[in-house]
């Protein structure tokens, strides 16, 4: 348990956040009304994981000794891929599951799918280039390829931020990709924070988490000329993207 609580300081660290506060304030407060969202959560997660897991390595052969770790924390994320105990995890956050309004089965089961890809993402990446960035650029191509993967997985189209408390979430990113694209490459450039695109405490125009969507939008007009393999090993992360951006904003794909 100290590693874990480690991590999710680590995090906050990271963004120069007090994560004290943060629980103070944020999460300790809201704990006892998500009880019953958080324990739907719980025993989804229990049932789909290894259902999706197997489905996963049938679309994309991956080896993976692979943990499912589901916890209650202070805030962090509702998903993310680390180690945990010297193995690769996934690490799920009841609180922040709850908070987003994912704890419904089709929810959890993207949740776990959009995982799964960054698994598959960080694996193929480190069994065959050793460059794994931090930049706007890559958080974009990053979340986009582990969006992709989830309705690859899900053999449908999945979103699960549509999932939230934000019905119209969906309906408002594709009604505004072409001012997505235009706000990202506008932000990157002035050197202004591209956080608010990612997180679900964060918003662009009152709408959060659009980045996933952006992203996803420029996976797949990758994926017509590059197979998902060559996507994933993609080198020149910024050169490769702005392009698809820049189309995107000007409204020609």
């Amino acid at each position: 348990m100290a590693e874990l609580l480690e991590k999710q300081i680590a995090v906050y660290d990271s963004q120069d956040l007090d994560w004290r506060q943060i629980a103070r304030e944020r999460v300790f407060p809201n704990l006892a009304s998500s009880l019953a969202s958080m324990e739907i959560a719980h025993q989804n997660l229990l049932e789909l994981s290894q259902a999706i897991f197997l489905k996963g390595q049938q679309h994309f052969k991956f080896d993976a000794d692979l943990k499912f770790v589901i916890y209650v924390g202070i805030g962090c994320v509702a998903g993310w891929v680390t180690s945990y105990q010297g193995a690769p995890a996934i690490l799920f956050g009841l609180e922040n599951i709850a908070e987003c309004g994912w704890s419904g089965r089709r929810a959890i089961s993207g949740l776990i799918a959009h995982e799964l890809g960054h698994v598959i993402h960080d694996q193929t990446r480190r069994d065959y280039l050793n460059n794994i960035g931090d930049d706007p650029w890559w958080q974009l191509y990053r979340e986009g390829f582990a969006q992709y993967w989830e309705g690859l997985i899900m053999c449908a189209e999945s979103w699960h931020q549509q999932m939230g408390e934000d019905p119209h979430w969906l309906e408002w990113c594709q009604e505004n990709l072409a001012w997505l694209a235009s706000e990202f490459l506008r932000r990157v450039k002035t050197g202004e924070v591209a956080q608010a695109f990612f997180g679900s405490w964060y918003d662009i125009q009152g709408t959060s988490q659009t980045g996933y969507y952006l992203g996803r939008e420029v996976i797949k007009q990758l994926n017509k000329d590059k197979t998902i393999e060559e996507i994933a090993l993609l080198e020149e992360i910024e050169f490769s993207l702005l392009g698809i951006l820049e189309q995107i904003a000007a409204g020609s794909v």
